[in-house]
């Protein structure tokens, strides 16, 4: 270890650019990509904070997580990981969007029904001294010695170096709900704030009806985001996502485009009613974005796009989309669920076990 002093919070993760393949060359540390809340552990001698990605605290909603790791961890240390909610059929993003709720009432609740776990995948800091400017394999092995003896909800995740041991995580782990793998130079120190992983996620597609569509930012002469559709098996048409990767032209012209769709688009609109009553529709309130404007302008449901996407959870995509092209070949009809990719499931024990 260096001499350096143990850092202060709070600090920026370090964070990941999206590759399309894992990396052929050598040298690389493969790690299963978790789908949770990134989270910083800061164990001093007095306490315990849990810093999130943009810096702010997070020990108030996850209680029980903040005791247990103050009873596993030393003082002096700093882990880098995700905070997860595991269920006997993998992890579960939506339970743990629940847990950020205002009312100390509801999370003492919550962590008791859907207890939270840590997922540790880099260390930060040990025996009171920073190990950032240490390479990923010493920290790496650094963060084995300190969690050999860890204990759920406290878990290490796990690591190669093996090229096609990761090729079979990408392959298999989503069947737990993982995310993809994250790919790190073993050579390379810690770097806060700094694009300095890869993480390779599913890519998939998917033709999609476009039902309406969100004003960018302010503006009143350009498209923010197109809201996509898919029918289910008994023929209603369900809100899916999202797609919004366009040029400020692209969306000046989307807006032109679709003008005709907006026409009488309100009245006989499938997600008018049904999907906002029950909180499902593209207008119902961001648990992120509290105070951001989820208005938006319906289109009828004669326009279908062919999109990239990552994964889906539950009945929605789990990130936004990518716009690849207009299908204009394809009747809004045939943009079904029943298109999209089945993943096999997997249990999360054999992936903490792998």
């Amino acid at each position: 270890m260096t001499s350096t002093a143990l850092p202060r919070p709070p600090i920026e993760p370090m964070l990941a650019k999206i590759a399309d393949a894992l990396p052929d060359e050598p040298g690389f540390q493969f790690e299963p990509k978790w789908d949770g809340f990134r989270a910083l552990v800061f164990r001093e001698s007095d306490g315990l904070m849990l810093q999130s990605r943009d810096l702010k605290p997070l020990n108030r909603y996850f209680p029980e997580l903040e005791q247990a790791l103050l009873a596993q961890l030393p003082p002096g240390c700093i882990l880098d990981g995700e905070i997860v909610i595991a269920t006997p059929l993998g992890l579960d993003f939506d339970a743990l969007q629940q847990r950020l709720h205002p009312a100390a009432s509801r999370v003492q609740r919550l962590s008791r029904e859907t207890p939270a776990s840590f997922v540790a995948f880099d260390l930060l800091g040990a025996d009171g001294r920073s190990a950032m400017a240490l390479s990923q394999a010493e920290r790496r092995m650094l963060l084995e010695g300190l969690l050999a003896d860890a204990a759920p909800p406290l878990h290490l995740t796990p690591a190669t170096d093996d090229r096609a041991e990761a090729v079979r995580w990408l392959a298999q782990f989503e069947g737990a709900g993982l995310d993809g793998v994250v790919a790190k130079l073993e050579a390379a120190a810690y770097e806060p704030g700094r694009r300095a992983m890869l993480k390779i996620k599913h890519a998939r597609t998917a033709d999609c009806v476009v039902a309406g569509f969100r004003w960018y930012k302010d503006r009143s002469d350009a498209v923010g985001s197109l809201l996509l559709g898919l029918y289910d098996e008994s023929d209603t048409l369900r809100h899916v996502g999202v797609t919004s990767s366009f040029t400020m032209a692209a969306r000046q012209a989307l807006l032109r485009d679709l003008a005709p769709l907006r026409e009488r688009a309100a009245g006989s609109h499938p997600w008018r009613a049904a999907l906002e009553a029950d909180g499902q529709g593209p207008g119902a309130q961001s648990r992120w974005s509290r105070d951001k404007d989820l208005g938006w302008e319906p289109l009828r449901p004669e326009r279908v796009c062919e999109v990239r996407y990552d994964h889906l959870q539950g009945a929605r995509f789990r990130h936004a989309t990518t716009f690849l092209r207009w299908r204009p070949d394809k009747p809004p009809g045939d943009c079904r669920y029943d298109q999209l990719e089945v993943t096999t499931p997997y249990e999360l024990a054999r992936v903490f076990g792998a």
